[in-house]
């Protein structure tokens, strides 16, 4: 069973991924800041990460950075309401796998999800 990491500051959207995710046969760890999402993923125990840009401490953006710079390519999945080409072409160039504008349905972001682990 593989196990995903959300990095998301709003609970709202922690329950309802987390929620969805269990439901699909996923484990699932939760950080609400990057500190926390740097020292989860370079646990070696995380299959995918959904990381939300917003955060509080150090940023998606960051942990997207300081990740690819560590030679960690874990999926990273940016789930955001930065919806702005700009932003979506900065992921991916920083090594995002994928990038899905908040709001969307959970079906989406499933296959997405899916199509990684």
């Amino acid at each position: 069973m593989a196990t995903i990491l959300i990095v998301e500051d709003e609970p709202q959207i922690v329950a309802f991924l987390s929620k969805g995710l269990r439901r699909a046969g996923y484990q699932i760890q939760v950080a609400a800041d990057g500190i926390q999402a740097m020292s989860l993923v370079a646990s070696g125990e995380i299959d995918l990460v959904l990381l939300d840009l917003g955060l509080p401490v150090l940023d998606g953006t960051s942990v997207l950075s300081a990740t690819r710079a560590q030679g960690i390519q874990i999926p990273v999945i940016v789930v955001t309401a930065r919806a702005g080409d700009d932003e979506r072409e900065k992921s991916l160039a920083l090594g995002a796998n994928d990038y899905i504008s908040k709001p969307f349905r959970f079906s989406e972001l499933l296959s997405c999800v899916r199509s990684y682990v």
